[in-house]
């Protein structure tokens, strides 16, 4: 039984009422736990996912057997559709970084029902098109910019809501460091000089915004 309304945010915002119908009369519901892995790197893929409610962290594991964080999901993110086109194994591990609430419905059901309404294969292009595009952005900053400028990324894109409220990221140093391919120490040095110049803060375990205009300045300073 369903028990958590479809959020109207992230990639669900912008679906299908066929998609959302989808989610509602075929999906079965997933809860997890904070620290539970939903799926691992190399696992099969046999389901598609909604993020109902929740934090949910994508990452992947160098050939060394080091871990990089590629992304958080939240609310309203719709996720697995890859094997859809080209079946196969997980290419990343998804963890819930808190309670979590997800849909989860089979491929065989989700390519029986675009067999019936073709109009929820625009959905999948179109959700298969914006992670190309993701990924794309995420590898050329990888390998061109320097490092402060990716950790500015990454905390004005980890720190956004679409939604309001204030801009503060629950991550460690090291779990930050994952994030953009850098050293503890590194990012440990950079967020020291940004905390002495105002644009950050840090209390508890969390790191907060504030000045976003300065943070949107040094993660993009071409154009300032």
């Amino acid at each position: 039984m369903l028990t958590d309304k479809l959020p109207k945010s992230g990639f669900l915002s912008q679906a299908s009422e066929t998609l959302l119908d989808m989610l509602t009369s075929l999906a079965n519901e997933v809860k997890l736990n904070q620290g539970d892995v939903l799926f691992e790197q190399g696992d099969e893929a046999r389901e598609i996912y909604a993020l109902i409610d929740g934090l949910l962290e994508v990452s992947v594991l160098s050939m060394d057997g080091r871990k990089l964080a590629l992304n958080m999901l939240r609310p309203g993110a719709l996720f697995g559709e890859i094997a859809l086109f080209d079946p196969g194994e997980r290419t990343a591990t998804v963890t819930a970084l808190e309670p979590s609430v997800l849909r989860r419905v089979r491929y065989d059901d989700v390519l029986d029902q675009v067999r019936e309404e073709p109009e929820l294969a625009i959905d999948l292009i179109h959700l298969a098109g914006q992670r190309m595009r993701w990924m794309d952005r995420q590898l050329n900053e990888q390998v061109f910019l320097p490092m402060p400028t990716r950790l500015a990324r990454k905390i004005l894109y980890l720190t956004e809501r679409p939604e309001g409220g204030a801009s503060t990221l629950a991550l460690s140093q090291s779990e930050l460091a994952e994030f953009v391919g850098a050293t503890r120490e590194a990012v440990s040095k950079t967020l020291s000089g940004w905390k002495k110049l105002g644009v950050v803060d840090s209390a508890r375990g969390a790191l907060m915004v504030v000045d976003r205009p300065a943070l949107h300045a040094l993660a993009d300073p071409d154009q300032f």
